[in-house]
C-alpha cells in the first residue's frame, strides 16, 4: 500500500506548536498521526505534502519519505489521508479493504480517498489541501469514524482516549519488573507495560486503575514519583519526584519533575523542577525554569479563550493550559495564565505577576514588559548549546528553518509589540 499524508488549509490553526513541524507529526497518545498510520497499515511506500519551508528539515528526519513529490503520485494508486484525522479501529479496518471509488468524510471534510496516477497531473499548485480535497469530492461520499482535529487543545482532549487505543492496538500489558516492597503497582497488571531497559527506582507508585501506563525503553523513573494512567512515557525520558497525572504523553528524552496533568510534551523537553503544568502542549527543546507554573482553569469556570497567532479563539472548554513553541525558555517562578500561547524561541523572565497570554515568537518578557527577543544569532547559539547537551546537532537545515520562521512571524510580532505599548501607555495615562 502507498500512503500520502497532507496538510490542509488549517495548519496555521495549530500554531505555535506546529510552526516547526507538519500537523501530522504532533503527538497524541503514543504516536504522531503519521507514525500511527505506518504502524497500522501495510504501507510499503509513503510520502507527505506539507508547507514547503518544512521540507529540508523533514527530509533529514525521514529520508525514506517522498516530500511534496507529485511525480511520485503518478507512479501508482495512493491512499491520501488528511493529517488532521485521528481514526479509530473501525476506520482503520475499513481502510484495509475499501472500494476505490469511495471517499471518507468527517462531517463535510474529506479525510481519505485513493488518488489514481493519472490524477496527479491535475495537481498544479502547492495548495495541497485544496487540490486533494477537489479530487476527493469526485468520489462516492461515505461517512467515516474518528476525530478531525481543529486546534492544539483538541490533541489534549483526545489524548486519554488515544492513549487507551494505542495501548490496546500494540497488544501491550502485563509486562513489568517484579515489584518489591519499595515499588508499588496499583490496578490490573494487564494495564501496565514497562520495557525491560527502563529503570524503576524504589519508592515509585504506578497506578493503572484509571487507564493504561506504558513506559518505553531507557526511561528512568526516580524515587518518590507517582505515575497515573492513562499515560505514556517515551524512550529515554526521566522523571524525578514527579506526580504524573492521567492523560499525559511524554515524548522521547524529556526530563520532568513537579506535577503534570493532561499534557503532551513533544520531546526533549526539560521541566525538571517543581511547578504545575496542566492541559498544555509543549514543543521540542522547551525549558521550564524552577517553579514555572501555569493555570488551566479560570476562577469562574467559564470557557477559556486562547490567542493563537494573536487572535483569541473560544475553546469551549473550561480546562485549557498553555501552548508553547520549540526552543522557548522560562526563568524561575514564571506564571503562565489560563489559555496562554507562546511562540518559538521566546525568553520569559518573570516579574512576579501573571504573564501576557499572547507571547509571539522571538520575543522576550522582562518584568512584565513584552519586547523584541535576543538577537537571532544569540538565539541560534543558545539552541546549538541546548542540542549539544543532549548529543544532538543544530543542522544547517534546522538553522535555515528558524531563520525563515523569524521572518515569517515578524508581522505578528510587530503587531503584538505595538498593541502592548499602546496598552502600557493607556495605563500610564490612567485611561
Amino acid at each position: 500500500m502507498r500512503l500520502a499524508l497532507f496538510e490542509d488549509g488549517h495548519a496555521a490553526d495549530f500554531f505555535p506548536v506546529a510552526l516547526t513541524r507538519p500537523v501530522f507529526e504532533l503527538l497524541c497518545g503514543h504516536f504522531s498521526v503519521r507514525e500511527r498510520w505506518l504502524r497500522q497499515l501495510p504501507v510499503t511506500d509513503w510520502g507527505v505534502f506539507a508547507r514547503s519551508y518544512l521540507g529540508d528539515v523533514y527530509r533529514e528526519g525521514h529520508p525514506d519519505a517522498r516530500i511534496n513529490d507529485v511525480s511520485w503520485l503518478a507512479t501508482g494508486p495512493t491512499l491520501v489521508v488528511n493529517g488532521r484525522w485521528l481514526p479509530d479501529s473501525h476506520a482503520i479496518h475499513h481502510l484495509r479493504d475499501f472500494r476505490g471509488d469511495e471517499c471518507g468524510y468527517i462531517g463535510d471534510t474529506p479525510v481519505w480517498f485513493t488518488l489514481e496516477p493519472e490524477e496527479a497531473l491535475l495537481l498544479v499548485t502547492e495548495d495541497w489541501g485544496e487540490q486533494f480535497e477537489r479530487r476527493a469530492r469526485t468520489r462516492r461520499r461515505v461517512q467515516t469514524t474518528g476525530h478531525l482535529l481543529a486546534h492544539p487543545w483538541d490533541l489534549i482532549e483526545q489524548n486519554p482516549r488515544q492513549l487507551a487505543y494505542d495501548f490496546a492496538a500494540r497488544n501491550l500489558g502485563g509486562r513489568f519488573p517484579e515489584p518489591n516492597p519499595q515499588f508499588a503497582v496499583l490496578g490490573p497488571p494487564e494495564q501496565i507495560h514497562i520495557e525491560p531497559s527502563a529503570q524503576i527506582d524504589p519508592f515509585v507508585v504506578i497506578d493503572a486503575r484509571r487507564g493504561p501506563v506504558s513506559i518505553e525503553g531507557g526511561a528512568w523513573i526516580q524515587p518518590f514519583t507517582r505515575v497515573e494512567g492513562p499515560c505514556h512515557i517515551g524512550e529515554g525520558s526521566q522523571l524525578f519526584r514527579t506526580h504524573l497525572r492521567g492523560g499525559t504523553t511524554l515524548g522521547p528524552q524529556c526530563r520532568v519533575g513537579g506535577e503534570i496533568e493532561a499534557c503532551i510534551l513533544q520531546g526533549f523537553v526539560n521541566k525538571y523542577h517543581d511547578g504545575f503544568l496542566g492541559h498544555s502542549y509543549l514543543g521540542s527543546w522547551v525549558n521550564l525554569g524552577a517553579q514555572t507554573t501555569n493555570s488551566d482553569l479560570k476562577h469562574d469556570y467559564s470557557s477559556v479563550r486562547v490567542p493563537l497567532s494573536g487572535t483569541a479563539i473560544d475553546t469551549g472548554l473550561t480546562k485549557v493550559g498553555s501552548f508553547i513553541g520549540d526552543h522557548t525558555k522560562t526563568a524561575l517562578n514564571s506564571l503562565l495564565n489560563t489559555g496562554t500561547s507562546v511562540g518559538v524561541m521566546c525568553m520569559i523572565l518573570p516579574g512576579g505577576e501573571l504573564l501576557p497570554k499572547h507571547i509571539p515568537s522571538f520575543t522576550s518578557i522582562w518584568h512584565g514588559e513584552l519586547a523584541e527577543g535576543l538577537p537571532l544569532e544569540r538565539c541560534l547559539e543558545g539552541a546549538r548549546a541546548a542540542l549539544r547537551r543532549r548529543e544532538r546537532e543544530l543542522t544547517p537545515a534546522h538553522e535555515r528553518l528558524l531563520r525563515h520562521l523569524h521572518y515569517l512571524t515578524r508581522a505578528e510580532r510587530e503587531e503584538a509589540l505595538a498593541h502592548f505599548q499602546e496598552k502600557r501607555q493607556q495605563t500610564v495615562l490612567g485611561l
